[in-house]
């Protein structure tokens, strides 16, 4: 059985440290590492796109790690209960333009008995930004 420690339920420790190892295997842009966080069924909303399945993740992110270059996350606890946790986040990147975005947003979590995130809803804003206005690095 696959199991991906912190387990629920989470305490301010254990919930803050699923947040930072969330923001840690996102900045690695690795689409297969990130999806194992996932469980097999997973269920997202990520802006106006509903994805299903860790396999639909994987093409999901690595379709959006070759459009956003240089891409970097800050992610922060917001709240949590027993099995599930709320951050708030940005990142920035660039287009193949050249041009740079810090996005923000919002996510709610839910994981299984295994510590694997079961759901992941996403509310997420794009501000177009200069390249010296960066402040995620």
């Amino acid at each position: 059985m696959e199991q991906k420690q912190p387990l629920p339920p989470f305490n301010f420790e254990t919930a803050t440290q699923k947040v930072k190892m969330a923001e840690d295997a996102w900045n690695t842009k690795n689409p297969e590492k990130v999806s194992l966080a996932y469980t097999i069924d997973t269920e997202w909303r990520n802006r106006h796109l509903f994805i299903n399945g860790r396999e639909e993740v994987k093409e999901f992110l690595t379709a959006k790690w070759e459009r956003e270059l240089d891409y970097k996350l800050k992610k922060e606890l917001w709240a949590f209960t027993d099995n599930k946790i709320a951050v708030r986040f940005e990142y920035e990147w660039h287009d193949n333009s050249g041009q740079w975005f810090r996005s923000y947003g919002n996510e709610n979590w839910e994981f299984d008995e295994n510590g694997l995130m079961k759901k992941r809803f996403a509310s997420i804003n794009d501000l177009t930004i200069n390249e010296t206005d960066r402040r995620v690095k």
